[in-house]
């Protein structure tokens, strides 16, 4: 009888009609749960693979036992199950002695005659195994192609396997390959199904909040219609009272004249009659007042259906509006921006919908985690460009490299988590200038300052001259005169007015000239020894520290000496040689010698921002800057390196 074999997802293989009637057996769950060994994993087989019998029930190989006594067998002849740990007794003959297992011997016969039954034979010659090679893809019979399936000698070079193999390792890749389909496709259906149960809850959420916000529309419409019957009523009430007022002075004016008519008619005298039509007669003249209403029955309501209903009806037809979008996060893409420590660091991700049109507007719910190197968690922020693209804000603390991860709809998008490298040494981007006195040249440049229109103002003593730079880096002037001579400029800041000052340690005297080098004013003091820093508050106050005399002294415009404060000493409060100084947008006086120190516009000791602890050199500082923003830039040197210590002017910072 021919074998009848039937192939499918679970590679079900029936050997024959007898065995179809008792039994269906799947040999590759055969072939891994009951066939294999489970120490070594290689298939039983009746050589040194024997499947040997254990007192636990469990299957083991002849090999791995024979390994495990040779090396693990105990002194009282046991060894112990590599499956269950349960105490083996050695037979007196080995563990070759050991009982085999019946069952599996007797599945191992069974998938003998199975695979016996479906090797494909040569039409021509009936026995015959047809071959399968690899390289050329192709099926033959060696008797057929008379041992060379191409007619070449290099056919010999080829990999040639038993068709049947050939079958089973397809058949294996087949279902390999179905089922990771059908698993994918089941992982589809799943996130879509899921995806339709969050849709018809942010449905209904969405429904609510309409209903939430309309309803709050008609609120307020029906409050202003209660209102505005309130308002009715009410007016109609103080008009009602004016008018029963009047019909009360008009009713007891009747009652009056009925009283006096009274009797008129049994009256004989005729001056009474006159009297009395005399006193009707005026009456009659002052009732002419009670004759018009003194109140009006005019009410109407005016709803202005002109300008003001269009408004509030545009105002509702525009009110509210249902978000959606049409990003598909597995497409959108991530790019990070050059980061460094210490300073603010933006991941930039563009949106993009399914047919990969990039979008062109906002309002997508981006959400961001950033991870350190240690795995700590960074503080991030993600802005909404409204333009299709979305910012990722972090500021690193440490170097190293950082995990940057975006999810959109609870999603991830494309490339997430992206691995960011944060440096500690933050290269320049640009670098100007060299050592000389031509153009493009500097020797010993001290301080610079900036302008609202990006130029440059450098302090290049030992040239004796100020030079000026375009936003680009290009020279664009020299600024000389008397007041730069000597090699002594030693600080330059600007005014609120925009004019340029300077101090010139050597001659004691404070400079100011406009941005193109006139001369504006000029002062010194009995008090400066040697002024070597300045800064300018808000008030256009001029602050200059003189370390010989270890204070900082504030001047007006015109050189007046208003205040000053400050003695030697390393306590706080105290001033050792200052370096460099600014002022903060409230007119804090922030002070750089060895430290940072913070003082009030009055010079009162506020808080120090930065100071080495410990023994040795402390390191100097060579400027400061206080950006927009409110972040403090400070040069500093120590002995081994240099640095730029980026922090908030209200913050401590760390040393990089």
């Amino acid at each position: 009888m021919h074998p009848n074999v039937h192939r499918g997802v679970g590679r079900e293989e029936v050997m024959s009609s007898t065995l179809v009637e008792t039994v269906s057996i799947n040999y590759e769950d055969f072939n891994e749960s009951f066939l294999t060994c489970g120490t070594c994993l290689c298939s039983f087989d009746g050589g040194e693979h024997t499947p040997k019998l254990l007192h636990c029930s469990h299957t083991v190989c002849l090999h791995c036992l024979s390994r495990i006594v040779a090396s693990h067998a105990r002194e009282d002849g046991t060894f112990r199950c590599p499956i269950c740990r349960e105490s083996i007794r050695i037979p007196s003959g080995g563990v070759a002695a050991l009982p085999p297992s019946f069952l599996v011997n007797q599945l191992l016969d069974l998938m003998s005659r199975q695979r016996r039954e479906v090797i494909p034979k040569c039409s021509t010659h009936a026995n015959q195994e047809l071959l399968f090679c690899e390289s050329c893809d192709l099926v033959f019979c060696t008797q057929c192609s008379n041992g060379s399936h191409q007619g070449s000698p290099a056919s010999y070079q080829h990999t040639v396997i038993p068709l049947s193999i050939a079958i089973k390792r397809m058949s294996e890749i087949l279902c390999y390959k179905a089922n990771e389909c059908y698993s994918k496709l089941n992982e589809a259906s799943d996130a879509v199904r899921t995806e339709m149960h969050q849709l018809d809850h942010a449905a209904d959420a969405t429904f609510e909040e309409v209903n939430r916000a309309f309803q709050a529309i008609v609120d307020v419409i029906e409050q202003r219609r209660e209102a505005v019957v309130a308002n009715v009523k009410k007016m109609r009430d103080e008009k009602k009272k004016v008018l029963q007022d009047q019909l009360d002075i008009i009713e007891g004016e009747r009652r009056k004249v009925q009283q006096e008519c009274e009797g008129l008619q049994y009256q004989v005298e005729v001056r009474n009659i006159t009297k009395k039509i005399a006193h009707l007669n005026t009456k009659i003249d002052s009732l002419a007042t009670l004759v018009e209403p003194r109140e009006n029955a005019f009410l109407k309501f005016e709803n202005g259906r002109g300008e003001a209903f269009d408004q509030v009806r545009a105002t509702i037809e525009d009110y509210g509006r249902v978000a959606t979008s049409r990003t598909f996060p597995s497409l959108c893409f991530m790019k990070a921006k050059k980061a460094m420590t210490h300073l603010r660091s933006e991941v930039l991700v563009t949106a993009v919908d399914y047919e990969g049109q990039t979008q062109q507007v906002g309002g997508d719910p981006m959400e961001a985690t950033v991870t350190s190197e240690a795995g700590d968690n960074v503080e991030c922020q993600v802005e909404d460009n409204q333009d299709g693209t979305y910012s990722v804000f972090f500021t690193p603390e440490q170097g190293g490299n950082h995990s940057v991860a975006v999810r959109l709809f609870g999603r991830p998008v494309k490339e997430s988590p992206l691995t960011v490298e944060v440096l500690d040494e933050h290269n320049p981007e640009t670098v100007y200038g060299s050592r000389g006195s031509g153009r493009d040249q500097f020797l010993q440049p001290v301080g610079i300052c900036l302008d609202e229109e990006g130029y440059l103002y450098v302090a290049d003593t030992g040239n004796s001259r100020i030079k000026v730079l375009s936003p680009q880096l290009r020279e664009v002037q020299h600024i000389v005169g008397d007041a730069l001579e000597g090699r002594s400029v030693t600080g330059i800041t600007r005014t609120p007015a925009g004019s340029l000052v300077f101090v010139n340690w050597r001659k004691r005297t404070v400079t100011e000239v406009t941005s193109s080098g006139q001369l504006l004013s000029q002062f010194t003091h009995d008090r400066l020894q040697e002024p070597t820093a300045l800064a300018v508050n808000a008030l256009g106050e001029i602050l200059v520290a003189d370390n010989a005399a270890n204070s900082i002294f504030v001047f007006l415009a015109g050189g007046k000496l208003v205040r000053h404060w400050g003695t030697k000493g390393t306590k706080p409060g105290q001033l050792g040689s200052v370096a460099a100084l600014c002022c903060g947008p409230d007119n804090e006086v922030v002070v750089a010698d060895s430290r940072i120190q913070v003082f009030s516009p009055e010079g009162q000791y506020v808080r120090t921002i930065f100071e080495t602890k410990g023994k040795g050199p402390k390191g100097t500082y060579g400027g400061l800057f206080l950006d927009p923003r409110g972040l403090l830039l400070a040069t500093r040197q120590e002995r081994s390196h240099s640095c730029i210590q980026p922090c908030s002017s209200c913050d401590s910072i760390d040393v990089r």
